[in-house]
């Protein structure tokens, strides 16, 4: 495997093509090497029946970069080869580079081959990401996949190449232009943040050490109007919030499902009907650390538009709210009014979800005046969980 990032080839690189039998690569990595004349060349299209001509026969594969980081080193050794690696600088190594910036503190992902979903999403939840881009998940269909969410992207066109470029500008504006099909895609939430000395590449680890279902305390509420942390656990489990999803919280109250989903790596989505709920919900996300995009509004009306959810929590509205939020793979809804509980299943069976639930009754330690504790209980929460077969 030769690596090639348009600035010289690896040391070795020219002695393993002289002594190719068979040498493979896209179009213009054939072009920029000296390929001998007696070795065959064979331009990538389908990966399948190009390695078959590797069978038996002293071979080069040639790739950008490095081809161990999201490359076709592991394709190789999926199929039994062992290759020996020569690689040049990865693109986002250099992209880093050109911009003088470090880049430990940075989650890289990949949209290359891959659904854009998932990419997005941890743009959507972390405060640097490196997108590896393809045509049709690039600079423009990120860009307007984070409408939104207030972010800056730095887009590396051809990097190494003649037509190098970088541009920085508001995710919006990505969207309205064409790009260069070579591209890597930096999505920053504030470009001038120098990052914090940290130990864990990506940034910090999920879950955080903190744990998850936090204490009641560690979030503005209005009058006790917030998932109860025993209740936060069971949520937070049937969820499955996780990097690479997208979480709605629907009747958001205190918005601690959303800051907790968030908390484990999800991006999350917070609906709220109340103004001052709205604030509160903004104001615990910063507190905590973590990005939970608010929209003011009524539920069902204002889910309408709202790009598509993995997973849903309903902390507040009847079946109706249910029935239009059944669009993702897990539904999970709180209940403290017994009468709702039959028409909300009957919606969550309509949808096509598996259906289940549980009644949570809770006794918390309460202190006495000489010292002692007594159980002093909870109001019972019925919770009901679909999830797509």
């Amino acid at each position: 495997m030769i690596g090639i990032d348009g600035g010289g080839l690896p040391p070795g690189a020219d002695d393993a093509l002289a002594a190719a039998e068979v040498v493979l690569g896209g179009a213009r990595h054939l072009r920029s090497v000296p390929v001998p004349p007696s070795a065959s060349r064979v331009e990538l299209g389908p990966v399948e029946p190009a390695l078959e001509r590797l069978a038996g026969r002293r071979g080069v594969v040639l790739a950008s970069g490095d081809p161990g980081f999201f490359g076709i080193v592991r394709l190789l050794r999926e199929r039994g080869y062992e290759p020996v690696v020569l690689p040049a600088r990865s693109s986002v190594q250099l992209l880093f580079a050109r911009l003088g910036r470090s880049w430990d503190d940075v989650a890289v992902v990949s949209a290359h081959g891959r659904a854009l979903g998932p990419a997005v999403n941890v743009c959507r939840a972390r405060p640097a990401v490196a997108v590896l881009t393809a045509p049709g998940a690039g600079p423009a269909e990120i860009g307007a996949a984070l409408d939104g969410w207030p972010r800056t992207l730095v887009v590396a066109e051809d990097l190494g190449g003649p037509d190098e470029r970088l541009t920085t500008l508001p995710a919006a504006e990505a969207a309205a232009r064409d790009w260069h099909p070579l591209t890597v895609v930096l999505c920053l939430r504030d470009p001038d943040a120098v990052p914090g000395r940290g130990w864990h590449a990506g940034g910090e680890p999920v879950p955080p050490g903190r744990g998850w279902a936090l204490p009641d305390d560690a979030f503005d509420h209005r009058a006790g109007m917030v998932t109860k942390a025993e209740v936060r656990a069971l949520v937070l489990a049937r969820l499955a919030p996780r990097p690479g999803t997208l979480v709605w919280d629907v009747g958001a109250g205190s918005g601690s499902v959303a800051v907790e989903c968030a908390r484990l790596g999800a991006a999350a989505l917070a609906v709220e009907r109340r103004a001052d709920d709205a604030a509160r919900i903004a104001a615990n996300a910063a507190a905590h650390g973590v990005d939970v995009r608010v929209v003011e509004g009524e539920a069902p009306a204002a889910l309408a538009g709202l790009p598509h959810p993995d997973a849903v929590f309903v902390g507040g509205g009847g079946p109706e709210v249910v029935a239009a939020a059944t669009g993702a793979d897990r539904v999970v809804v709180a209940l403290a009014a017994l009468d709702r509980i039959a028409p909300t299943r009957a919606a969550l069976h309509a949808a096509g979800l598996a259906v289940d639930g549980v009644q949570l009754a809770a006794s918390r330690f309460a202190d006495l005046p000489d010292g002692s504790v007594r159980l002093a209980a909870t109001n019972p929460i019925t919770i009901l969980w679909g999830t797509r077969p």
